[in-house]
Parts: structure tokens; sequence; C-alpha cells
């Protein structure tokens, strides 16, 4: 039986943990090690914007412990992934050169949407529950080092993912500032959270009510999960008895409580205050049943190698959850907030991905360039809410301060300008000009931005004229003939505004052509 020994390496806010698997189609993953390191890498990066040079050697000694691990498993394939407390420091790029060229460990720092993506994929695609949890209210909490991301689903849809500060540990870290008798500790932690909280529940939950809570984190899960709280099913419990658990750990010192929960007595503090954190947001919730199913970030990346490498067992549990169908309703969430209309967007996408898919083979055209083309579709009038004058502008800004899950900041900043360039002049220099695009991430926005341009070109008066599209290529020519018995004058009059800018990128001539239905 062909399997992949694989190594998941999470540089996280306050540990450092490797997990080793055996992957293979057959038995799907399987974890063999798990190896943990308790190190404040947050505690330094939130409020210095740098990792002191003693835990940067101390990273490096547990990373060349985790090389040496790694050869005695005889790994074949290992990834390692930073999260806030490397993405904020001010020094990245330094600090993970000299991380590579000390232990040759390779780190890649994630960004948020894409950490919680991973953690959120950790639980859909190994837990056999989580499409019957989900067809039900629920929220998904996902408490980490420096921040909360809360993400909503009502009848198996992602409804809409947003970020809370602050974390676990930058709570810790911002009440070390507070001087407070031990007795308002509760009442300080839910003063911190309160005004995001009951925002989020204002404009999102609003009359909802939240049936299950799905939690991720590092210590109550561990609780749940152990079934300190004496439940029916492990990993699961009613809230009423997770807030009585809660309320019985201040009674107790920490001594106590490590030696009852069978944990170190340094993470008490963590445990306490992220159990604090989330009685809180269960409140303001509402929510009646907690689940923990105890996975990790590590356990997400395992997934993500097994999707890339087609190792996933074809009766693995989860796997048949539509991933990528949640990105597009966080889209729709945004464009629904922004008061878009969603016949118009709807049209546009539809024949923007009828167009994508007679180009791409000749193109070399991806499967996510059409993910990308599409959240583009879907979001090209938001800005339409600040401006009718400058949609493209505006719809740039909000893209670039709204967090989709499960793109990367580059991935968001690509769909941000496919958007404001399909209704302005395109920004040569300007887009070479930001460091953080590549020749690639150029050349993607330029045939992405000519094909949904195109795509407008063809209704403008979002009449649904574009519906039954037929393409074909004549030589130097792409044919698009609109199969309807609507008037096209106004198309057939600006046709040129619209393809120019196609011809210039694909050097391919589009024209249009009409025919009259027999209806």
């Amino acid at each position: 039986m062909a399997y992949k020994t694989f190594a998941a390496i999470d540089v996280g806010s306050y540990e450092l943990a490797m997990k080793i698997y055996e992957i293979s189609s057959k038995n799907g993953i399987k974890e063999i090690d798990h190896i943990r390191h308790r190190i404040e890498l947050g505690s330094d990066s939130y409020f210095t914007g740098k990792i002191s040079s003693d835990r940067v050697d101390e990273l490096c000694r547990i990373l060349g412990e985790f090389t040496d691990i790694m050869q005695s498993y005889k790994v074949d394939s290992y990834k390692a992934y930073g999260t806030s407390a490397i993405r904020e420091i001010k020094n990245s790029n330094i600090l993970l050169d000299q991380i590579h060229t000390q232990t040759g460990i390779r780190i890649e720092v994630l960004s948020n949407s894409e950490q919680r993506f991973l953690d959120y994929k950790s639980v859909a695609s190994r837990v056999k529950d989580f499409q019957s949890i989900i067809e039900k209210s629920t929220a998904f909490i996902d408490i980490g080092g420096g921040s909360v991301q809360i993400s909503l689903f009502d009848e198996d849809s992602l409804v809409t993912s947003q970020n809370i500060r602050p974390g676990v540990l930058r709570m810790r870290e911002e009440l070390t500032r507070v001087s407070f008798p031990s007795y308002q500790l509760e009442d300080i932690v839910e003063e911190i959270l309160c005004n995001d909280l009951e925002s989020f529940r204002e404009m999102f939950v609003g009359n909802k009510v939240i049936q299950n809570v799905i939690l991720v984190d590092d210590y109550v899960s561990l609780i749940v999960q152990r079934n300190y709280l004496e439940t029916k099913k492990k990993g699961q419990v009613d809230v009423k008895t997770f807030m009585d658990f809660v309320d019985s750990l201040k009674k107790k010192k920490a001594r106590e409580i490590a030696l009852s929960l069978g944990l170190a007595e340094e993470n008490i503090s963590l445990l306490y205050i992220s159990a604090l954190m989330l009685k809180c947001m269960i409140k303001v919730l509402g929510a009646e049943m907690l689940w923990a199913p105890g996975v990790s970030l590590c356990d997400g990346m395992a997934y993500e190698f097994a999707e890339h490498n087609n190792l996933q067992p074809t009766n693995a549990e989860g796997v048949s959850h539509n991933f990528e169908q949640d990105i597009l309703d966080c889209a729709r969430d945004i464009n629904k907030r922004y008061h878009g209309i969603e016949y118009r967007t709807r049209g546009r996408e539809l024949t923007a991905l009828t167009i994508f898919d007679h180009m791409k083979k000749r193109q070399g055209l991806t499967k996510r360039d059409r993910l990308l083309l599409q959240l583009a579709a879907i979001l090209s009038e938001c800005g339409r809410y600040v401006s009718f004058t400058s949609v493209g502008e505006s719809s740039y800004n909000i893209i670039m301060v709204t967090e989709i899950i499960g793109l990367s900041h580059i991935e968001r900043e690509i769909v941000a300008n496919i958007v404001k360039y399909s209704t302005e002049r395109f920004g040569y220099f300007a887009i070479l000009g930001m460091p953080s695009l590549d020749r690639e991430s150029y050349l993607k926005i330029a045939k992405l931005t000519a094909i949904i341009r195109l795509a407008e070109g063809l209704d403008l008066s979002h009449k649904g004229k574009s519906e039954k599209l037929k393409i074909v290529n004549e030589n130097d020519q792409m044919v698009l003939t609109v199969e309807t018995n609507a008037n096209m004058t106004l198309e057939f009059g600006l046709f040129d505004r619209h393809s120019t800018f196609f011809e210039e990128v694909f050097n391919i001539k589009p024209v249009l052509r009409q025919k009259k239905s027999n209806i």
C-alpha cells in the first residue's frame, strides 16, 4: 500500500507544534506523533513588533529538534506555517531567513483568512457530524493567540466570517496592564469584548437563534475532548454544564486546577481566559450546545496535503463538503451587505464564466483563476453603495479591508484589482508598482479583467440578453453569438469599448453576433 509520511509544523503565538501523519488513499489521514513546545512568540511580537534574540534562539533550537524527528520518521514532505505572531513582526523576512539558514526549515506565513480556513477545513473534512450540525444555525469560533474568528452558518451555508480582537494571549497581556481584584476578571474580559460582540450580533445574528457553537482552540477543546465535564457524548457539552465548569474555576487556585485537569500549571492562565472569553461569546450568541472536535491547524495542513496529492480516501467523512462554495457564499454575503443587485452581478458572473471556460485551455488558466474571476464578478458592484461615480475605486477599498475566508492577501488584492479595472482605465504601471504583486499576479489581473469587461459588454442594460451565449473561434476571431430577441443596438454600438482590452491581452478579436430566437 502506497502512503506518504507528512509533517505539519505550526509556529503559533504561544506554542510550537508538530504532528507526523501517515496519509494514504486507502486509510486516509492517521496521526502517529504529536510534539508540542511552549514558546510565547506573541508576547514579543504583539507589543514590540519584534521577537527577542533569546526566543529566536529557542525557536531555532526546537525547530532543529523537529528536523531530527522528521528524519527519524523518514518524512516524505513537510509544511511549516507561521501565524499571527510571525505575521505581525516588522522584520519577518529577516527572521524567516535566519530560521531557514540555521535549521533548514522554510516557514510560510499565513494570512489570517488562510489560517482560519485551514482550521475550518480540519473540522469540516474530518468529523462526520459537521454537515448535519451546520444545517442548523451554528457559530464556528476559532480562538487564537492574537484574535478570534467567528463564522456563522445557516442551512449549510457560510453566512459571514469576522475577525475580532483580542485573542487569548493578547487578552492576557492587556489584562496585565490593568489593575483590578481577581474577582473582577470575568467582568473585565467581558468589557473588553462586549463592543465588538454586540456589534457582531446586531449586524449578523439579529433575531436568529444560534443552536450550536463549534470551538477550535488549544485549551478548552482539550478539556471537552478528555471528557472532564463527564458528558454523554465525547466532544459535546450543553452550554449550562460548560458555564458551571467555568464558574467552578473561579474558586480554585491555578495549581489545584492543573492537578485536577492534568495540565501544566503554566497553561492554566490561558485556559481560564479562553474559557471566560468563550463564555462571554456564548452569552451574546445565545447558543445551546458546545462542540469541540479537538482538531488543530496541523490537521488542516494534513488535509491540504492529502487534497493536493489526491490521497483522500473515497469514503472519508466530510470530504464531500464544498469548501469553494463557502468562499463564494462569503462573497455573496459581502455583496448583499453593500446592497449589490444580485441579478446584475449574477448575469455578469455567468457570462464571464462562460467566456473563461472557452479560454482556459489555450490560455493556461486554472481552476483557482476561475474562482477569483467568479469572486470579482460577485463583488463587481459593492462600491456602488459608497459612490455611483467611483464604483471601481470604492469596490477596491471595500474588498481590501474586508476579509474573505479562504483567500490569501495576494488573492484578495488580485480580486480587488480586477473589480477596480473592470470599470476604470487599466493601471499598467500602478499594478506593476505594487510590492505584493509579482509578474504572474499582474498577468492574472490583466487576463481576468479582460474577461469580465467583455462579459459586461454583452449585456450593458443587465436584462439577461447574454443568457444564451455560444462561443466559437474562427481564424483570429472569437465569435460570441447571443441568442435573444432583445434589442442589441446599445451592445453593438459600444462593443469596441469593452472588447479592445480583451484583444490586447489575448491577441484575438472578439466579434459580437445576434441570433434571433424562434420562440
